[in-house]
């Protein structure tokens, strides 16, 4: 059902171990657009539509930092940084905006929260141009089409776009094109929409003459949400998946393109994460990095050398506001005690957009995998390698002090606030 996918991935890099800073959108969005780890900037969880805050002005996003270059800046689909205009794109660094503020479940029609959310809009730039009430069928193809127009204008200058997909995040909706196609259901039907919308993209980029000149990026914000069962997806051999810190919740697809600069076939096995992007493509462009300091380091090595590595000793996985759950060090991933969701059992597979029960696990002692030889994380090899662990310890210990650590009550010395009302 991805043939285009599956055609950027022949002609690009291919990361099979790449990870999002947490399993839940705003927070993994923020990590991705500042290249800082979202929870030192006070950005947790899902943002709706009563929050009184936002990524903070004061941040410096991809598109902030590419402006002094000059670059023509575009953001259509799926925003969730803060619905308020002093958050909204159009305040943080893109000329253009055409989408939603945040999830496209945030709406009348959920099936858990009836009508606690009003009527989901769509903006352009900072204004409200149409509301949803039943129906999302357009927005994929509206908004491939935005991002079509958008290379097709600005063929002539530097350009970043940066289109997110509100699908196929629940609920699923799918143009008429596409509606029974793949043979695969609903949720098949919606991805490959999705790809069919990625192959408008390079085509428009090849049309304009612009493939050896531009670098695609592929990814997605977040494992599958496994309680809604047929409509969610499949994290594969990965354990658990979004909103959990195992690897079915913070690993995710990734491909990267750049025509006659980086290998074709390329397959990247080492980690890396999406607050490596930024400097990724700051190291490309000659842009300046921010003033506030980040935490991403370039993986541009990792790009054309598939035996190099990150420059980062370790990554951090937070979640549930700022619990340190997890930490990633080359092959190996270490888990402090801590309560994950995950389905109930016996619970009746469904496939009509309703979810299924979740009920809590708790992980009460610390837990080793090696990842090569375990992607499922299914063998608990912590008694086996004590000094993996104890260089894990050491390095987590630095993120507790550096960002906090919600679960032993501890503040980091070095977070900054999110944006907020006045």
């Amino acid at each position: 059902v991805t043939p285009n996918l599956d055609q950027m991935a022949k002609e690009g890099v291919k990361f099979t171990n790449f990870y999002v800073a947490q399993a839940v959108c705003s927070a993994s969005r923020a990590a991705l657009l500042t290249g800082t780890y979202s929870n030192r900037l006070g950005i947790h969880g899902a943002l709706d539509h009563t929050a009184k805050h936002g990524l903070n002005p004061e941040e410096t996003t991809i598109a902030e930092m590419l402006k002094p270059l000059g670059y023509q800046t575009g953001m259509f689909g799926k925003w969730h940084l803060g619905h308020h205009s002093e958050f909204l794109p159009t305040s943080q660094g893109f000329d253009e905006y055409y989408g939603i503020p945040y999830s496209n479940d945030m709406w009348p029609n959920h099936p858990q929260s009836k009508n606690y959310y009003p009527p989901l809009p769509l903006y352009q730039n900072d204004k409200v141009v149409d509301t949803l009430f039943s129906d999302q069928s357009m927005l994929t193809t509206r908004f491939t089409d935005m991002a079509v127009d958008f290379i097709s204008r600005n063929k002539e200058n530097p350009f970043f776009l940066y289109l997110a997909h509100p699908m196929p995040h629940v609920p699923l909706f799918v143009s008429d094109k596409f509606k029974g196609k793949s043979q695969k259901g609903l949720y098949g039907d919606v991805v490959m929409e999705i790809d069919w919308s990625v192959g408008e993209v390079l085509k428009a980029l090849k049309d304009n003459g612009l493939e050896e000149n531009t670098l695609v990026i592929f990814l997605s914000d977040n494992g599958p949400w496994l309680s809604y069962s047929g409509h969610s997806g499949s994290a594969g051999p990965l354990k658990e998946g979004k909103g959990t810190s195992w690897d079915g919740g913070v690993k995710v697809p990734a491909i990267m393109k750049w025509k006659g600069h980086f290998p074709a076939g390329l397959v990247q096995e080492n980690p890396a994460m999406s607050i490596d992007i930024l400097p990724t493509i700051a190291r490309i462009t000659g842009a300046d990095l921010p003033m506030l300091p980040i935490d991403g380091k370039s993986i541009f090595p990792m790009l054309t050398n598939a035996n190099a590595t990150s420059q980062q000793e370790a990554y951090f996985i937070y979640y549930n506001r700022n619990e340190l759950q997890a930490v990633v060090m080359g092959d190996w991933k270490l888990y402090f005690p801590h309560k994950y969701r995950s389905i109930a059992p016996g619970q009746t597979f469904r496939n009509d957009g309703n979810p299924i029960d979740y009920y809590m696990v708790e992980m009460k002692e610390m837990e080793l995998y090696n990842i090569p030889s375990d992607p499922s994380e299914s063998k608990n090899v912590i008694a086996e390698n004590p000094e993996v662990v104890t260089k894990m310890k050491v390095l987590a210990e630095k993120a507790r002090e550096d960002m906090g650590d919600a679960l032993q009550n501890r503040e980091g010395k070095n977070n900054r606030e999110p944006g907020k009302l006045n």
